[in-house]
């Protein structure tokens, strides 16, 4: 069947644009044609909800919206389990947790941070030298410096964890950056 083979073809596509991704995907057509595409779909993270109708017909900015009402709960639920990790772990086992800026830019550079929170419209300047290991904080910014929240969150990405930027109430410390360890 010819819409099977289409379907694989752009199942084939969103593998080789999202290797190795956990975003999730939302997937906008004709009702009938969306359990089809469900069939013949590798992607592990496609939501079983989709946006019914025809997408040529919908702006851009509405599928964005019909989609973000589908996503954000799951964004949601994901930070409120990555908060109530850190809770439980800065409760109880302290070295799976940290809201240490020092600490937190050291385990993000070495691959060990599963989420981070970082508050959004904050900075702190110092300087981070991966040689040493070593985390300098100043209270201006000095030549040479950079944000550690920023580098801390950019480390995270680039190693596989997750960032969550929030507002500074909603970080689970008393805080601007709070980090839930892998190990």
């Amino acid at each position: 069947m010819q819409i099977i083979r289409f379907f694989s073809q752009v199942n084939q596509g969103i593998q080789e644009f999202l290797p190795d991704e956990t975003v999730p995907l939302v997937v906008a057509g004709v009702d009938y044609l969306l359990p089809i595409y469900k069939r013949v779909n590798s992607y592990p993270h496609l939501l079983d909800e989709g946006i019914t109708g025809n997408p040529e017909l919908s702006k851009p900015e509405d599928l964005h919206t019909q989609a973000w009402a589908i996503v954000q709960p799951k964004f949601q639920q994901a930070e409120k389990d990555a908060i109530d990790r850190f809770r439980e772990f800065s409760g109880n086992n302290q070295e799976q947790a940290s809201a240490a800026l020092k600490e937190v830019v050291q385990a993000a550079y070495n691959q060990r941070i599963d989420s981070l929170f970082v508050a959004v419209n904050h900075q702190q300047w110092g300087s981070f030298d991966p040689q040493s290991n070593t985390v300098q904080l100043h209270e201006q910014h000095q030549a040479g410096d950079q944000d550690l929240l920023d580098l801390a969150a950019v480390y995270t990405v680039l190693n596989g964890g997750t960032v969550f930027a929030v507002e500074s109430e909603r970080v689970p410390a008393q805080s601007s950056i709070a980090a839930v360890f892998r190990y």
